[in-house]
């Protein structure tokens, strides 16, 4: 990367600093904030976990795509794969903003995996999101050398995000009201 890219390199590393922060500490505050008089939006939750199946696809594709060297099909799927992420992300606070948390109803070995697969893909899900930024801003910059070296870490951990949100709809689907 040359130096005149530097200064922008910067101003990215706020935004991605503050945006990284910021995600989850909000969708912390808006779990706890329950819309009076609206109608619970229970036809949510198997759409967004659709739409983690569809990322979770995109990314694989996308890593299909870059191996036979296809760049633009793969710079289209990974922006397909993060706008997916997006609205996930929006259809999963409007649900819990509307909704009462749905506790699991399984018992032994399968409620520790069930918390297992969980809290793993919870922490996951914070961790992915500078991963994802950091790699993606390398990539626009042009710096494929360091967009390579993060991706390393961000494709398995998305994939992990991705893929265990569906798992986790799964094991708690028969539980909702």
């Amino acid at each position: 990367m040359n130096n005149s890219a530097k200064p922008i390199e910067k101003k990215f590393k706020l935004w991605i600093n503050i945006v990284s922060v910021a995600i989850p500490v909000v969708v912390a505050l808006l779990f706890r904030i329950r819309i009076p008089n609206v109608e619970a939006l229970t036809f949510l939750p198997p759409i967004y976990a659709s739409i983690n199946g569809i990322t979770a696809v995109l990314l694989l594709a996308a890593l299909w795509a870059i191996k036979n060297k296809k760049v633009a099909l793969h710079e289209n799927l990974m922006k397909t794969a993060v706008a997916c992420s997006l609205v996930f992300l929006l259809m999963y606070v409007a649900y819990h903003m509307t909704s009462d948390p749905t506790p699991f109803g399984g018992e032994g070995s399968i409620k520790s995996l069930y918390y297992f697969i969980l809290i793993s893909h919870i922490v996951l899900s914070i961790i992915v999101i500078p991963l994802v930024l950091h790699s993606y801003v390398r990539a626009y910059l042009g710096d494929f050398k360091a967009h390579k070296r993060i991706v390393k870490y961000a494709f398995p951990v998305w994939l992990y995000v991705a893929t265990t949100g569906v798992i986790v709809y799964v094991m708690i689907s028969p539980y909702y009201i």
